[in-house]
């Protein structure tokens, strides 16, 4: 079985283990996508306080988008960092990447950190509410304590930059 929507893909599949045993396996099929820390400066960091409709919430983000039509995970972090937040980075240097939810899913998030920030004109996509946040460290660690910030990729981006 297999439903295509506009950027997943939904299957079930017939699946072989590494122990010969046959397996169901239900699964979306993601391009992937790119996250960016943006840095302002060593101790200011842009974030977003972004509505998730699916969740009928705001939840406190760092910019992030899908890849999109084999498009290179570094070309979509910098498009997505000037969509999302007005600013263009000089500098981007990859600090990894994750499986957000490889029990189900094939998305790999590729994790950017973006420093010598400019303003730029974004064209935000319609679709999207966001609103762009500036903070410091103390403030994002304060966050975090409280429970705030609880964005599984964001999370993992800020441990992999050493603020959490």
């Amino acid at each position: 079985m297999e439903i295509k929507g506009k950027k997943f893909t939904y299957k079930v599949i017939n699946k072989r283990l590494p122990n010969g045993q046959m397996s169901r396996v239900e699964l979306i099929e993601h391009p992937g996508a790119a996250l960016m820390v943006p840095f302002l400066t060593k101790e200011k960091m842009i974030f977003l306080r972004q509505y998730r409709a699916v969740l009928e919430k705001y939840l406190y983000e760092l910019p992030a988008g899908t890849l999109e039509n084999k498009e290179k995970a570094l070309t979509c972090a910098k498009r997505e960092l000037i969509e999302e937040t007005g600013y263009a980075a000089k500098k981007m240097t990859k600090l990894g990447r994750i499986y957000p939810v490889p029990g189900y899913s094939t998305e790999v998030i590729y994790i950017y950190k973006a420093e010598g920030l400019t303003a730029q004109s974004g064209l935000k996509d319609i679709d999207e509410i966001i609103q762009v946040r500036i903070f410091t460290r103390q403030e994002v660690q304060n966050l975090f304590q409280r429970k705030k910030i609880i964005d599984a990729k964001t999370i993992c981006a800020l441990a992999f930059c050493g603020w959490i």
